[in-house]
C-alpha cells in the first residue's frame, strides 16, 4: 500500500512539474517580475457522469447527476468527472476542491432556460452562476467539449442591433417589448415563468456562466464556452489562475457578453485563447469605490498569444479600477475586427491607480473606432440603467499612469490614439515604435492628458 501511495503521489507531482515547465516559457524576458503560475494538482480518481444517472440525450435534466458525481468525488478526496459525448441539459453546477470537470470532444453542456432553477433558496432575490466555486483549492475545467450558457433566454436585446428576422424570432418566444419599441426583455415568455415582478428587476438577476470567488489554483483549458447570460469566465479575488486554449463564442450583439473578466486577482496566465465576444474581450476589473480598493489590485497578470475577433475592446482595463492594476504584461496578441484595440475606461467613483503595465507586439486589423483609447467619463448603458449624473466629488478618480505600449501595428482604425479626462487622470503614458493606419484622425488627445509618443508613425489614404 505504501508503494502504491508513493507512486500516485509521484505521478501527481510529475504532472504538476510538467505543466509548470510548459508555462515557464511565458515568463521569460518579462519587463516586470512576477511568480510563475502552477497548474492545480488533481487526484487520479475518475468517474463518469453516466455512473450517476447522467444522460446526454439533450432532454433529460442532469442537475442531480452532476450534484451526485461531484459529491462522490469530494468524499473520495477529489478527482476527474468525465462527461462523455452527448448533450447534457442541466441546472447550476457547483464545483468542489480538487475536482476536474472534463468534457470529451463531442460533449455539450447546455444550461436550462428555466430561470427558477438558479434562484437562491435563501431569499429568491438572487441567482447562482451556472458553474461556480467559492473558497476552493485546485479546480479545473478541461477537455475539448463545449458549455452553452443558453443566454438568449436571459438577455434583453436592442432592436437596433438586430435584423428584422432576428427581432421576429425573439417575438416568437413571447417576451416583453419596451414602450418605445426598442428593447425586448425575456419577460412573460411563452414556456417559462418570470422570477421577478418587472422586466427591469429580472434583468438584474442575470447570472454568469463561470464564476469563481476566492479560489486558489484554477485551470480552464481547451473547452469552448458560449452564449452566457452575462459574462463568460469570471474569476474574482482568485490566485494562481490559468486560462489556456479556450474558445469564447458569443453573439456580437449580446448585452454584457464579456469573454473574460479578471477581478482583483493575483498571478494569472491567459494564453492561446480565441475570443468572439458581445462586449469586452480580455478585461481587467478592480472593483469600484472603497469596496473595490479593499480587495486589492489585479496583480501579476500575463496575457500572451491570444486572438480576439469581435469585442468592444481586445484588451481592456476598467471600468471598475478602484483596487488598482499592477504588473500586467500583454504581449503577442492579435485583435481583428474589435470596436477598440487597447481600451482603458473608468469614471469618478470607479477609478484607481495603474502601475507597471507593459503592452507590446500587438497586431490589429479593421478596428472600428480607436486603436488605443483612454476614457475617463465612462457610463454603463445596460437595460434599465440610469445615468449617475454630474459627479461633484473626485473620490476614486481615474488614475491611468505608468503604462508602456510599444511595437503596435494597426491596419485600419477610425482614430489612432484617443484620450480624454481631467488633469491627472491620464499621465505618464508612453507609446513607442508603432505604426497605425487610420481613416479619420491620427490622434484625439485632450491637452490635460500626458501621453508621450516616440517613433509612432501614422498613415492614411492619400488625399
Amino acid at each position: 500500500m505504501k508503494k502504491i501511495f508513493t507512486f500516485i503521489l509521484s505521478t501527481l507531482v510529475t504532472l504538476s512539474v510538467f505543466a509548470d515547465k510548459e508555462y515557464l516559457t511565458y515568463y521569460q524576458n518579462l519587463p516586470v517580475r512576477m511568480p510563475v503560475v502552477t497548474a492545480p494538482v488533481i487526484p487520479t480518481t475518475r468517474v463518469l457522469l453516466s455512473d450517476f444517472g447522467g444522460r446526454g440525450d439533450g432532454v433529460t435534466s442532469n442537475t442531480k447527476a452532476f450534484q451526485a458525481a461531484i459529491l462522490s468525488l469530494n468524499q473520495k478526496g477529489g478527482g476527474h468527472l468525465d462527461v462523455p459525448s452527448g448533450i447534457y441539459l442541466t441546472g447550476p453546477i457547483a464545483l468542489k476542491s480538487n475536482i476536474d470537470l472534463h468534457l470529451e470532444k463531442n460533449t455539450i453542456i447546455v444550461f436550462s432556460p428555466d430561470k427558477k432553477e438558479y434562484l437562491q433558496m435563501k431569499d429568491g432575490k438572487q441567482t447562482v452562476p451556472e458553474i461556480s466555486g467559492n473558497g476552493l483549492e485546485d479546480i479545473s475545467i478541461t477537455g475539448e467539449g463545449a458549455i452553452d450558457g443558453n443566454g438568449e433566454w436571459w438577455r434583453y436585446a436592442k432592436k437596433g442591433k438586430m435584423s428584422d428576422e432576428e427581432w421576429k424570432q425573439l417575438l416568437d418566444k413571447g417576451g416583453t417589448v419596451s414602450d418605445n419599441g426598442q428593447l425586448w426583455y425575456p419577460f412573460n415568455l411563452k414556456h417559462f415563468d418570470n422570477i421577478a415582478p418587472t422586466p427591469e428587476t429580472q434583468e438584474h438577476l442575470r447570472n454568469r456562466l463561470i464564476l469563481f470567488k476566492n479560489c486558489h489554483n484554477i485551470l480552464i483549458q481547451g473547452i469552448t464556452v458560449m452564449n452566457s447570460p452575462q459574462f463568460h469566465i469570471v474569476p474574482q479575488s482568485c490566485e494562481n489562475v490559468i486560462i489556456d486554449g479556450v474558445t469564447v463564442k458569443c453573439p456580437w450583439n449580446a448585452q454584457n457578453g464579456d469573454a473574460m473578466d479578471i477581478g482583483n486577482c493575483k498571478n494569472v496566465l491567459i494564453v492561446n485563447n480565441t475570443i468572439n465576444a458581445g462586449d469586452d474581450g480580455i478585461c481587467m476589473k478592480g472593483g469600484s469605490g472603497a469596496g473595490g480598493a479593499a480587495k486589492g489590485p489585479c496583480e501579476n497578470i500575463n496575457i500572451q498569444d491570444n486572438v480576439v475577433f469581435h469585442a468592444h475592446g481586445g484588451f481592456v482595463i476598467g471600468s471598475d479600477v478602484s483596487g488598482g492594476m499592477k504588473n500586467i504584461v500583454v504581449r503577442n496578441n492579435r485583435f481583428m475586427g474589435t470596436d477598440t484595440g487597447l481600451r482603458f475606461k473608468s469614471t469618478i467613483g470607479r477609478g484607481g491607480p495603474t502601475e507597471n503595465i507593459y503592452i507590446d507586439h500587438i497586431y490589429m486589423t479593421d478596428i472600428k473606432d480607436q486603436a488605443i483609447v483612454f476614457q475617463c467619463d465612462y457610463e454603463d448603458t445596460h437595460g434599465g440603467s440610469r445615468s449617475n449624473g454630474t459627479k461633484e466629488r473626485y473620490d476614486y478618480a481615474p488614475d491611468f499612469k505608468d503604462i508602456h505600449i510599444s511595437d503596435v501595428v494597426c491596419r485600419g482604425t477610425r482614430i489612432g490614439i484617443s484620450a480624454n479626462g481631467a488633469k491627472g487622470m491620464v499621465h505618464d503614458i508612453h507609446i513607442s515604435n508603432s505604426t497605425i493606419f487610420y481613416t479619420q484622425k491620427s490622434t484625439d488627445i485632450d491637452r490635460n492628458c500626458d501621453i508621450s509618443l516616440q517613433n509612432v508613425r501614422f498613415f492614411t489614404y492619400d488625399h
